[in-house]
Parts: C-alpha cells; sequence; structure tokens
C-alpha cells in the first residue's frame, strides 16, 4: 500500500516528534500517553518507510492496535520495542488491526501463530478477505479492472505481468480473525475504545477512540502528510472516495483527540487535519471537473496525466507504475463523485468510462 497525493500543510508535530529531536519512523518504544507507546515498525518496499504500532498497556500483558506487516525486520523491531517496555511478543493478548492491507494485518496473524494473541478485526473486511483467500494471489485485481475501465490497458497489462512475476501469496498470512468488530466499544482493562466504521481506504476500515485519553488510533484513515490510497481493496464496486469524506465527517461528531496515525508522527488535532483533509478533496475534486472540461470529454486515464501529484507535485509522467496505477484509480474515485453530485455525465465507450462536462453526443 502507498498513499500518493499531498494534502496542504502538514500538521503540527506534538509529544514524541518534535522539531530536531528524531525521525517518526526511528525505531523504539515512544512513549505517546500514560500506558501508551508507538513501535514504529519497518515496511520492506513501501516509500511510506515504517508503520506505527501502539502499544496499550494490560495488567496481565498488553494489546496492540495494528500488527504491521510479516517480515524477519518486523518481527526484530517489535521484540526490541517490546523488550523497552519490560514486555515480549509472548505478553501481546490482542491485536486490534484497523484494516486488511498487510502492513497491518499479517504480523498481527503470526502473533498469534506464534503466541496466541487474539485478532479482531472490522466486520467490513470480511469481503475482501474472503476473496484473497479464495484468489490465492497478490494480484491487485479490482485495481486492475478500474484500470481497464479508466482507459488505462497498457498500464494494466504492465502491472500485471510485474505482479505475476513477482507473486509470492501465503495464504498462512490471511487467515480468519478470532473476532470481527462492529461499531460500539472495545473495553481493554480499565481503557475503553470506541470502535467507528470509516469506510473509505478500505470498505471495512476502522478506527478506535479513547475519548477519556482523548486519542485517536486512526490507522490510514487520517494521516498526518498525506491523504490515503481510496478503496485500494478486492471488496468490489461501491463508492469509496464518497463513502472516504462521509467517513471523515463522521469523526467531527466525536470530540476532538489527539491523532495517533498508522504512518506519521503523532499530532495535535484530529478535526483539524480532517478540515485539511476535506478541503484538499475539494480542490482534487474542482481540478478533476476542469480537466474534464477543457477536453470536453476524457478517461480518467487522461485526466490523471493532466493533474500533478504528491506534494511535490510531480507529474503523473515522474511516476512509477505502481503510483501511476494508485493516482488512475483515485482520479476515477473523484470523477465518479462528480457524476453522482451532478456536475460530470458519463458513458461507457467499449467498457471504457468517458466522462464529460455536459450531454455527451
Amino acid at each position: 500500500m502507498s498513499e500518493l497525493a499531498g494534502a496542504g500543510p502538514p500538521a503540527g508535530p506534538v509529544g514524541d516528534t518534535g522539531p530536531g529531536r528524531f525521525s517518526w519512523a526511528d525505531s523504539g518504544a515512544h512513549p505517546v500517553a500514560p500506558g501508551v507507546h508507538r513501535l514504529p515498525l519497518p515496511l520492506p518496499t513501501d516509500g511510506l518507510r515504517a508503520v506505527n504500532v501502539y502499544v496499550l498497556d494490560l495488567p496481565d500483558g498488553v494489546a496492540l492496535i495494528d500488527g504491521g506487516w510479516a517480515t524477519a525486520a518486523a518481527w526484530r523491531d517489535l521484540e526490541r520495542g517490546l523488550a523497552r517496555l519490560g514486555r515480549e511478543p509472548s505478553d501481546v493478548r490482542t491485536v486490534l488491526v484497523t484494516h486488511i492491507h498487510r502492513d497491518h494485518y499479517t504480523q498481527a496473524v503470526r502473533l498469534r501463530q506464534r503466541v496466541g494473541a487474539r485478532i479482531h478485526l472490522g466486520i467490513g473486511e470480511r469481503p475482501g478477505l474472503t476473496e484473497l483467500r479464495r484468489l490465492g494471489s497478490d494480484l491487485p485485481v479490482t485495481s486492475l479492472r478500474e484500470l481497464h475501465r479508466a482507459g488505462a490497458v497498457a498500464l494494466a497489462d504492465r502491472i500485471r505481468h510485474r505482479a505475476e512475476r513477482a507473486d509470492a501469496f501465503d495464504p498462512t498470512m490471511w487467515e480468519q480473525p478470532d473476532g470481527w468488530l462492529r461499531a460500539g466499544t472495545v473495553d481493554l482493562a480499565d481503557r475503553r475504545l470506541r470502535v467507528i466504521p470509516t469506510p473509505g481506504h478500505t470498505r471495512g476500515h476502522v478506527v478506535f477512540l479513547a475519548e477519556r485519553d482523548g486519542l485517536l488510533f486512526a490507522g490510514d484513515h487520517v494521516l498526518p502528510h498525506i491523504t490515503p490510497s481510496i478503496g485500494f481493496e478486492l471488496a468490489g464496486p461501491g463508492r469509496p472516495l464518497a463513502d472516504f469524506l462521509d467517513s471523515l465527517r463522521l469523526l467531527r461528531s466525536y470530540p476532538d483527540a489527539r491523532l495517533l496515525p498508522a504512518h506519521g508522527p503523532v499530532t495535535g488535532s484530529v478535526h483539524g487535519r480532517v478540515g485539511e483533509l476535506l478541503a484538499h478533496h475539494d480542490a482534487r475534486l474542482a481540478e478533476c471537473a476542469a480537466a474534464v472540461a477543457a477536453r470536453g470529454t476524457a478517461t480518467a486515464e487522461a485526466v490523471a496525466a493532466a493533474l500533478t501529484w504528491t506534494r511535490r507535485r510531480r507529474p503523473y509522467t515522474d511516476l512509477d507504475d505502481f503510483n501511476r496505477m494508485l493516482a488512475v484509480c483515485e482520479t476515477a474515485a473523484h470523477l465518479d463523485v462528480l457524476v453522482h453530485r451532478g456536475r460530470l455525465v458519463l458513458r461507457a465507450e467499449q467498457a471504457v468510462a468517458v466522462y464529460g462536462a455536459g450531454p455527451v453526443a
């Protein structure tokens, strides 16, 4: 998984990420709040550098928010981080997973296999996990389907070819969880977490709000410096961007909290970052509409090629194929929201979606 587009100014760092101290991705056990520590675990191939696993003290051990990517390096850093807290992997009692992507889920499965930790995952992830296990492959089939719909056939062929050569699917890393999470609460000793479904990044993404402590374990839903990729999963068609925007607005109905993201530093205000993300997507929707208007009609690939990407405003041609795939799929999601809002019209030409600013002849 890779997050692609930048979204406004970064939120101000607080706590364990003060200016001039150290990178948020540095290994260790960094205190966040009483009884809560952040363990950045390395990612093997991802530009995000690390994923934050949060350790919550329990009377008889610890609970984790997310598990990390099951690699030897991630296991080593998990062991070292827990050791700094006087703990070891066998002390992990439960892992609450925000979503099904491998950098969050697979090491949770390894923990269960090795030490008996229990895994809990949002119920909305069940269709995606079921489809992944049925396919028995790491091919991004839903995204490939979206690329064809977007007119990016050559890109889809390159992605498929490389993915087939690299496919090393390990079904033991995609076992079912012990429990499915629904909206409600989870009690971890004297700490109560509110489970809030936040579909968008994936269909079953959830966040965990510790209202008493003023902390939001946000997974990939709210990130401090970047925007998450949208709908990068196997769960089938839907309106992932519309769901994502609705999920962002939903967080405003809860008390503000410190943002504990899966990637990036701990920051001060969930509501503040939500406002930046909503403004970013409003601007992105306007850019997509303008790109279509300038062309009369356009595919999602053509619109993606007309936009710039990442916080550095890189041209589409500078992206590698994986990030071009994310860019095209994200653009299609924005265009579909514009159709839903009545600002664009859509028709199919030989299974390719063509968008227009007005009635398409």
